[in-house]
């Protein structure tokens, strides 16, 4: 009895049921996670550590801790302002106030001074740090929506998917990055804080943190804060996620919100 089809077609059954077992698992060679497999930007979670009170006047635009100082920049038509918060109570400790017509945007401490971006006039103002006056102004094109700095750059957005460089000294643009979840462009970059070599940045009206790469612009990952507030604790459609701070000295960062009651202090959790 000739019994090679026979083997022949058992070999082929079990090679057929040990493929469709891969398709069903991700322990085969070739997939590791969907991640990888597909492609995606990995999303991240987050921890609460710390919940602070929070202005609940304050529009917020900018945010920054430094040497033990929290600063906020609150816009608004008429009711703009650079603050020195007490981050434990929430209670402003000193504030300038914003002339009209200018509406007060992002922030950054760089060499002892705070640079504040407005909006739609192509202003910025430069206050002492220490003395929390002002002491000059600087122009830029476009408008103004986040501001940080990595040390040797101020680094600007302006609503849209870009992100330009400027020499703190001639404000000049040294470099335009487009920011880019694959190839998707993302617009509406908002408040930004740049610290461990990324750039970190809200989005306006959503509950996400981009975490993007400063020489190429690419997303590396996605962070995922929805749930901050508890439902009813804010009512108005603007009062939506904006304000990053990092607190480098003890590795903190914290999060926030325009018009919101509260101030996070959160991990990340990947």
């Amino acid at each position: 009895m000739n019994i090679g089809p026979y083997i022949k077609s058992i070999t082929t059954i079990v090679v057929l049921l040990l493929a469709v077992s891969c398709l069903g698992t991700s322990s085969c060679s070739g997939t590791s996670s969907s991640t990888s497999a597909n492609g995606a930007t990995p999303t991240y979670g987050y921890e609460v550590v710390n919940t602070f009170t929070h202005a609940r006047d304050s529009f917020t635009q900018g945010l920054e801790y430094h040497d033990g100082k929290l600063y906020e920049s609150a816009g608004g038509d008429g009711t703009s302002s650079l603050r020195l918060v007490e981050l434990e109570s929430g209670r402003v400790l000193d504030k300038v106030d914003v002339p009209m017509p200018y509406f007060a945007e992002g922030i950054t401490l760089f060499n002892g001074k705070i640079y504040q971006l407005t909006w739609q006039h192509g202003v910025g103002f430069i206050y002492d740090a220490n003395g929390f006056s002002k002491i000059g102004q600087f122009r830029y094109e476009g408008e103004g929506w986040g501001l940080t700095n990595d040390g040797q750059s101020l680094i600007l957005s302006d609503g849209t998917n870009r992100i330009r460089f400027l020499d703190p000294g001639s404000f000049k643009v040294t470099k335009t990055i487009s920011v880019l979840d694959g190839n998707k462009p993302i617009d509406s970059l908002n408040e930004l804080e740049y610290f461990d070599g990324q750039i970190y940045s809200n989005l306006w009206h959503r509950d996400v943190i981009a975490v993007i790469n400063p020489q190429t612009g690419k997303v590396n990952a996605w962070i995922d804060l929805k749930g901050l507030l508890k439902p009813g604790e804010v009512r108005d459609e603007e009062a939506v996620l904006n304000g990053i701070a990092y607190d480098a000295a003890n590795k903190r960062l914290f999060v926030t919100g325009k018009l919101w009651p509260k101030l996070f202090e959160i991990r990340i959790k990947q």
